[in-house]
């Protein structure tokens, strides 16, 4: 479905996330994680990245890959991101919801 985030049109599915990668820009994550009551800072932008580049590589993406990832421990990745922080990261980042999320 096609909605407006940002000033930009894109295509989501009936969760949010964007179907088009490609489509993803710095201001619509900044404009998700609003939507996700979510104030973006340094670690937030690090972790998206990180997400981001494992998407690009076509890896899938768990909670226990977070946890290995050195980028960001558990703790503070649910802190970040709270009720969910996968499924809520993946959103920011512009990527699909990840199989392992009900």
């Amino acid at each position: 479905m096609e909605t407006t985030i940002a000033g930009y049109k894109i295509n989501t599915t009936e969760d949010g996330y964007l179907t088009d990668f490609s489509q993803w820009t710095k201001e619509i994550g900044i404009e998700l994680a609003k939507e996700q009551e979510i104030e973006m800072t340094d670690k937030h932008w690090e972790v998206v990245e990180f997400l981001q580049g494992k998407h690009k590589e076509d890896a899938a993406l768990s909670i226990r890959g977070i946890k290995k990832s050195g980028v960001i421990d558990i703790k503070t990745f649910y802190a970040l991101f709270p009720g969910g922080p996968l499924k809520k990261s993946t959103l920011i980042a512009g990527i699909p919801k990840p199989k392992s999320c009900i």
